[in-house]
């Protein structure tokens, strides 16, 4: 089936970027209502470990050296790089390039809707 789309394009790397971006990523201006003056700054230690999602399709987990690696279910690649801290967000840094903001509240993550709790 012929396409319009440059011969160049690796659409797998695409398929599964803009996977992660709609399952991880997306967040950014998410108003939470806390009523809070000042931003809280989140700290390594509160975000670093395993977080996976209620329903388990959404797996992350953060390392001390600032270092990630991440799943989603029925994907065969799978998202690693590195993050950074940023005020009261989190930003992984994917390998492919993708850029995912993360944001931290009470104690979950969210990422495009999705919310991760720690996994016990």
């Amino acid at each position: 089936m012929p396409t319009t789309c440059d011969p160049h394009v690796d659409f797998t790397v695409l398929d599964a970027a803009s996977l992660l971006a709609i399952a991880m990523g997306g967040t950014a201006g998410t108003d939470y209502g806390s009523g809070a003056i000042h931003p809280r700054v989140v700290t390594s230690a509160a975000v670093t470990g395993a977080w996976r999602s209620p329903d388990g399709t959404v797996r992350l987990r953060l390392h001390t050296d600032g270092t990630f690696a991440g799943e989603v279910a029925g994907r065969r690649r799978h998202a690693r790089g590195t993050y950074a801290i940023d005020g009261e967000s989190v930003v992984l840094h994917d390998e492919s390039g993708l850029r995912t903001p993360i944001h931290v509240h009470d104690g979950e993550l969210e990422m495009a809707g999705h919310r991760l709790r720690p996994a016990g």
